[in-house]
């Protein structure tokens, strides 16, 4: 995945140089910005294979940076120093595949992007001509062009959450440890917390609607999807 052009929106300078630093000596190629509006304009010019996002931008922030650059099928890994669960959902929600808070392990902050970017080239070398549709209660999922629908209405999932769904409706009725669900839906080099399955379960069931019921918490393990 050497010379992936990879966007660093982050107006603390020296934060912003040690993030460049750190994924150019991964091999990938980053472009510095230290404005929403600056990252706006570069996104508009080039071509990018993922966004590491600061949410605290001047002028535009980065949650409306994020809304626009999502829509145009970015991945985008959030930094935050909002570490509520209202606002990294905010951010789920917008579009942000993943998220990190601040204060951060720069090799924490490397592995996400190594993982967001082999899913994504696993997602891309999927055919389109064998599709694979899984049906529960209503929800339909098709997991070679990655789409979720609930009757007539498309639900818009990241690719974590649309990972995440895909496990617990194979295997309903089955309960799964938070540290199950991470190891099954992200790779060895993603760091497990407890946490960062709570919110992804959160924006999920949010985004299901009424179906997002079916995803059960059992109380002092974690979850299942209901038969």
């Amino acid at each position: 995945m050497k010379g992936k052009r990879i966007l660093v929106v982050e107006d603390e300078a020296a934060i912003r140089e040690l993030i460049q630093f750190n994924l150019e000596q991964e091999g990938y190629t980053v472009l510095p910005a230290e404005t929403g509006e600056e990252a706006l304009e570069i996104a508009g010019k080039l071509s990018l294979d993922l966004i590491v996002l600061d949410l605290m931008l001047p002028g535009i922030d980065g949650l409306q940076v994020c809304k626009v650059l999502s829509s145009q099928d970015i991945p985008i890994l959030m930094v935050t120093a909002k570490s509520s669960d209202s606002d990294i959902v905010l951010g789920l929600e917008l579009g942000a595949e993943d998220y990190i808070t601040k204060p951060f392990s720069l090799r924490v902050l490397v592995a996400r992007v190594r993982a967001i970017l082999r899913r994504r080239e696993n997602l891309a070398g999927k055919t389109e001509n064998i599709q694979t549709i899984i049906m529960h209660k209503g929800i339909e999922i098709n997991t070679t062009r990655h789409t979720i629908t609930n009757g007539d209405n498309r639900i818009d999932l990241s690719a974590t959450e649309f990972s995440i769904l895909e496990f617990l409706v194979k295997n309903p009725g089955w309960v799964f440890s938070r540290n199950q669900i991470i190891e099954t839906c992200k790779n060895s080099d993603y760091p497990v917390t407890e946490r960062s399955v709570d919110v992804q379960i959160l924006s999920i069931r949010k985004k299901l609607g009424e179906k997002g019921a079916l995803i059960e918490t059992v109380r002092g393990i974690g979850y299942r999807m209901a038969e």
